[in-house]
């Protein structure tokens, strides 16, 4: 049997376990995914320990080991390298690979509820691992993006790096302080905002990273927190009339696509949204 893991820490709140699970059962797989709880001390540690045993397939990666996991692999893809960040480890016959699955995961999600893109505007509020995943794919489709982010100066480096990105596209890539002018006029002017921190997960429910008289019918609003499935950023835009989209679908796709990594099949997307919506008691 071979195993796959979801290193991070803390991780009781994921749902990786449940949708992989239930991927590998419906396929015949003799495959099994596992949580591990990894203190960032001990990341290197199971990396080398565990990950590399000819029965470790791979690994998903989430909050804190993201960037750190990094110089611990063998090899990063292009895509991963670019955005700093790596979500998805491939276990070639002791090699350890990282790849970066969220933004492909995260566009995918936003265009089947926005169509196409090259003409909307985009308020992404985070600077992290999932919000450079994610601007990573929006600048090379998205008609305008300004990144918000609590550390100004993150927010400004990440806009830098994505400009050096964009290629041949005339694309405008800004970035301000994550507070509740910048927000308001930033809001007021765009089509689509993406909330990439964690404002809002599982303990902290009552927290929303937008004061609700900010939102507008106009917006389609994309909480890429999945846990609870209804967070309050998405309750107070369904009351200001705007769109929504949650978390769920990011998290299905982007596990989609690690998961034909592992195994090289493609997976079985529809019963993993509904295992993990049954899951949240959506």
């Amino acid at each position: 049997m071979k195993v796959c893991y979801i290193i991070g820490y803390p991780i009781g709140h994921s749902m990786s376990p449940t949708m992989h699970n239930a991927a590998f059962r419906e396929l015949g797989l003799d495959y099994k995914y596992e949580a591990a709880p990894i203190e960032p001390e001990r990341l290197a540690g199971f990396l080398d320990g565990v990950l590399r045993r000819p029965d470790a397939r791979g690994a998903s990666v989430t909050i804190p080991h993201k960037i750190a996991v990094i110089e611990q692999l063998d090899v990063v893809n292009r895509e991963a390298a670019d955005i700093g960040a790596v979500n998805t480890i491939v276990n070639d016959e002791g090699t350890l690979k990282g790849y970066n699955t969220d933004g492909l995961g995260a566009l995918k999600a936003l265009k089947e509820s926005a169509g196409d893109l090259s003409d909307k505007r985009t308020v992404l509020l985070g600077a992290g691992g999932a919000a450079r995943a994610v601007a990573y794919r929006l600048v090379q489709e998205a008609g305008g993006l300004i990144i918000l982010n609590r550390t100004a100066r993150r927010a400004v480096e990440l806009a830098e790096y994505l400009r050096g990105k964009a290629g041949s596209r005339r694309i405008e890539v800004s970035a301000a302080p994550l507070d509740e002018a910048h927000l308001a006029r930033a809001v007021g002017g765009s089509d689509i905002l993406i909330n990439a921190t964690p404002v809002g997960m599982h303990p902290n429910v009552e927290g929303t990273p937008v004061p609700r008289h900010i939102l507008h019918s106009r917006l389609l609003v994309f909480d890429l927190v999945y846990n609870p499935l209804r967070t309050r950023l998405m309750r107070e835009a369904e009351a200001a009339g705007a769109g929504t989209l949650s978390g769920v679908e990011m998290l299905v796709y982007q596990g989609a696509e690690a998961f034909r990594l592992w195994t090289g099949r493609e997976a079985p997307v529809g019963l993993m949204l509904r295992v993990v919506r049954e899951a949240l008691g959506g």
